[in-house]
């Protein structure tokens, strides 16, 4: 059985690669044509640069998810799991205590083999591109902070819920299902104040007719928003971007100081309209909701499954731990989930659909949002040209140029 899962797992890498790789083959046969909806926006040369760019990021993702498979498969089938779970156990008899150390090392280990792949990334391509505007000092003060938050959060939701799995033997796992939800909300609601200014600077926006312009469109809309922030999203990139942050009455809009030099007010509106589009179509309740029944299935599994020892003598681990249990379900998870994604990208899809739908009613301006779209591919390198299969199954929102066109047609 455990070359079955092993096989398995070897045949969702290998699905995975060959979507890519027929991505990059649909890129190279039509990546120098310009779309309809792109003549006079965009020239040859920026759709070479477009095409170098999706592809030097794409062989780089190989490249980085291999080595990432590849230490998944020694940790799990090579025994170096057995060994870390005898060192875990024997580092420490409290089981709450046991369960911290095991998932935060664990955690570590990630981030430290992430480094090298991320300065690559952000140092070597971004940069090439352009795009990158960040220093070795924010940097490495970022990754301080994310280290710190990780182990913070982490440690909170770990202890909680090993309390819980050691207190409530038999119905642990309602119980750590409701907590992880109320924490989650809870977060929701001080992100915006505790965990977001750790890392950007927030500032009023300095444009009264467009702030007036917005809080027409939010009035319009009925939703209530307490603040209008600029963030200095330009001191770590050029990558341009707008979003909604918090819930209920702390809602805030954040726009970048990139977008704000970029896109015009009848575009800015298009873009913000179409956010507002999801909280009036309810998509992150949705959205909630539907994690919220995967996750209440998938916490009840890993109760089940976490009762015998059957995946722990199949790794052949000794003693059957709870955390190693857990580890292993996870592994099983991302192999069961990956057929699943293509149908979580095509309800996200319709909802960005229902987003579109709602923001070009709404300003009675569906050239603004268009034009917005394609200032938007233009300045973020967006690959125009995807292979259907490979947007089918990767993509949360429709390729831009299919979105463009559909919205001129509105």
């Amino acid at each position: 059985m455990q070359y079955f899962f092993l096989a398995a797992y070897i045949l969702v890498i290998a699905a995975g690669y060959f979507l890519k790789y027929l991505n990059l083959r649909h890129l190279e046969r039509h990546g120098a044509e310009i779309p309809e909806e792109f003549a006079g926006q965009i020239d040859g040369g920026l759709l070479e640069k477009t095409r170098d760019y999706t592809v030097e990021n794409t062989r780089f993702g190989f490249l980085e998810s291999a080595f990432s498979h590849l230490l998944t498969l020694v940790f799990l089938f090579g025994g170096l799991m057995r060994f870390y779970n005898r060192l875990i156990l024997s580092m420490a008899d409290s089981f709450i205590l046991s369960g911290l150390l095991f998932f935060l090392f664990l955690s570590y280990a990630s981030t430290f083999f992430s480094i090298p792949f991320d300065l690559y990334s952000t140092f070597r391509i971004e940069n090439r591109y352009g795009f990158s505007t960040i220093t070795p000092r924010i940097w490495m003060t970022d990754q301080l902070k994310s280290l710190f938050l990780s182990t913070l959060l982490m440690g909170i939701i770990l202890s909680v819920g090993f309390y819980l799995v050691q207190a409530a033997t038999e119905t642990w796992w309602l119980w750590v299902w409701g907590f992880v939800l109320i924490f989650g909300i809870f977060m929701m609601y001080i992100s915006p104040y505790v965990i977001e200014p750790l890392f950007n600077k927030y500032t009023p926006i300095d444009d009264p007719g467009l702030e007036e312009g917005i809080r027409k469109l939010m009035d319009k809309v009925g939703i209530k928003v307490s603040r209008i922030f600029k963030m200095d999203a330009s001191k770590r990139s050029r990558h341009t971007n707008a979003y909604f942050t918090g819930i209920g009455r702390v809602k805030r809009i954040i726009l970048y100081d990139t977008l704000l030099t970029k896109l015009n007010e009848p575009e800015i509106l298009a873009v913000l309209a179409h956010e507002a589009g999801h909280w009036k179509k309810r998509h992150l309740l949705k959205g909630i909701f539907l994690s919220q029944i995967i996750s209440f299935v998938g916490i009840y599994l890993a109760y089940r499954f976490a009762q015998a020892d059957m995946l722990t003598d199949l790794f052949k681990i000794e003693p059957p731990s709870f955390f190693a249990k857990i580890v292993i379900l996870g592994f099983l998870f991302s192999i069961v989930s990956f057929p699943l994604n293509p149908l979580f990208n095509l309800l996200s899809r319709y909802f960005e659909r229902e987003a579109d739908n709602f923001a070009c009613r709404i300003t009675n301006h569906p050239e603004g949002m268009a034009s917005s779209l394609i200032k938007l591919a233009k300045d973020n390198l967006s690959n125009l040209h995807p292979h259907p299969w490979y947007a089918a199954f990767y993509y949360s929102h429709p390729p831009v140029v299919e979105r463009v066109r559909r919205i001129r047609s509105l």
